[in-house]
């Protein structure tokens, strides 16, 4: 067996029993793989998490051929061990107790009620392990009118308000709702889950006892709407898609300069002197239609047509380095090559290549937290399918004969 890489971070001394798959709970899992968790990856026999074939794109081998190795099951898996258990079957969900007991944290994403049935849900493996944390991560929740739905990031971005404010307006070129380019519902989720069973880990050091977490993907939706809920809420005026211009701040939009787009942040009033400035139309900053950020908001209709022209005045690289110079915030837009050929992110080694069995390497977007006395360690690439098998069953003293019986009969 080969020897596993010695884990190192915040969490080193944390087991995580993942059964999730797809996105929400994935990424929560990751999350903790990069901060150094043992995360224990159970799939299905033979097919394994349905992101493993959500491609192309495919992970090529070192003969250039692809291999069953999807991108979207690659962003979402690094540091983790794979296991197969069939928990449909008796034994299987025997396999999964054991794990669990040995496990502090149990993450998954079924339908609501679908793993009782297995004797895997949050009060049968607490019975085996008190002071288990288990995360149970639906579309809807463990209760309510939906709670038997199931749900995908797309049906709760447009459900749960996001695709309303996201967009150009209807009545522009273009306009109409729009999701946004990265399944962020499913990320935000597994943000959540990951602070969740944090918080729970950080008591059960206090308190000795387990919990229980029922984390609901539109329930997140409608909490990180934030400012655009709280302006309906306070004002009881709709917000409706703007396209890039904020709501609340001006100006912040997108501007064609002679050669290309530029965004635009301006965050406040001092910032706008400098703008004009830059510009050279140090009098909009003394008008009092603009003046003030309440005074711009009001009255962007009037400054954006301004600003609009005076940046098609610039080459987009002459005036970035005016609005730099100045500390007014602006940028280029990327495309995704150009994400990582940006000299911060390079500083940054925000892009990895960890060693693969099958590609050699396999690139990775690593984790941005950064610990000065227990930094990460990005060693263990996704895994393959039922890659840890063996290793995992092991360790609970499973003999190779068992094992090898156990694989006979498709449980493992």
């Amino acid at each position: 067996m080969t020897e596993a890489p010695k884990r190192q971070g915040p969490l080193a001394h944390v087991r995580v029993l993942d059964l999730s798959r797809i996105m929400a709970a994935p990424w929560a899992t990751q999350i903790l793989a990069d901060l150094g968790a043992d995360v224990i990856k159970v799939e299905r026999p033979g097919a394994g998490d349905d992101t493993r074939s959500w491609g192309p794109p495919f992970l090529k081998d070192q003969d250039g051929q692809p291999t069953r190795e999807a991108g979207y099951f690659l962003s979402v898996n690094r540091g983790k061990r794979s296991v197969t258990v069939d928990m449909a079957k008796p034994e299987g969900q025997a396999i999964i107790r054991e794990l669990a007991k040995s496990a502090d944290i149990v993450l998954e994403n079924f339908k609501a009620g679908a793993l009782a049935k297995y004797g895997l849900d949050a009060a049968s493996l607490r019975a085996v392990n008190p002071r288990l944390i288990y995360c149970s991560v639906t579309g809807f929740g463990q209760d309510g009118p939906r709670a038997d739905q199931a749900a995908y990031d797309f049906a709760i971005q447009a459900m749960g308000g996001l695709m309303s404010v996201t967009g150009e307006r209807d009545d522009m070129p273009g306009g109409g709702p729009q999701k946004v380019g990265v399944p962020i519902v499913d990320l935000m989720t597994g943000m959540y889950a990951a602070v969740s069973v944090l918080a729970a880990l950080a008591r059960r050091a206090e308190s000795g006892e387990g919990e229980t977490i029922d984390l609901a993907m539109l329930d997140v939706q409608s909490a990180f709407l934030a400012n655009q809920a709280m302006n309906w809420l306070v004002s009881g005026r709709t917000p409706k898609r703007g396209g890039n211009r904020h709501p609340n701040i001006q100006p912040q939009d997108v501007f064609a300069c002679a050669d290309g787009h530029l965004v635009l942040a301006v965050g406040n009033d001092g910032q706008f002197v400098k703008l004009c400035e830059a510009l050279g139309r140090p009098e909009w900053a003394t008008d009092p239609r603009f003046a003030k950020n309440p005074d711009r908001v009001r009255n962007n209709a009037e400054l954006t047509p301004l600003l609009t022209a005076r940046f098609a005045d610039f080459s987009r690289a002459e005036l970035a380095a005016k609005l730099d110079a100045a500390g007014v915030p602006c940028a280029p837009i990327n495309e995704i090559p150009q994400v990582f050929e940006d000299p911060q992110i390079q500083h940054r080694q925000m892009l990895r290549h960890l060693p693969h069995p099958l590609a050699g390497t396999v690139p990775q977007v690593v984790s941005p937290m950064r610990f000065a006395t227990n930094p990460l360690a990005f060693e263990r690439p996704p895994p393959l399918l039922g890659q840890h098998t063996a290793e995992i069953l092991e360790e609970l003293g499973l003999d190779a004969a068992r094992l090898q019986d156990l694989q006979s009969r498709g449980i493992v």
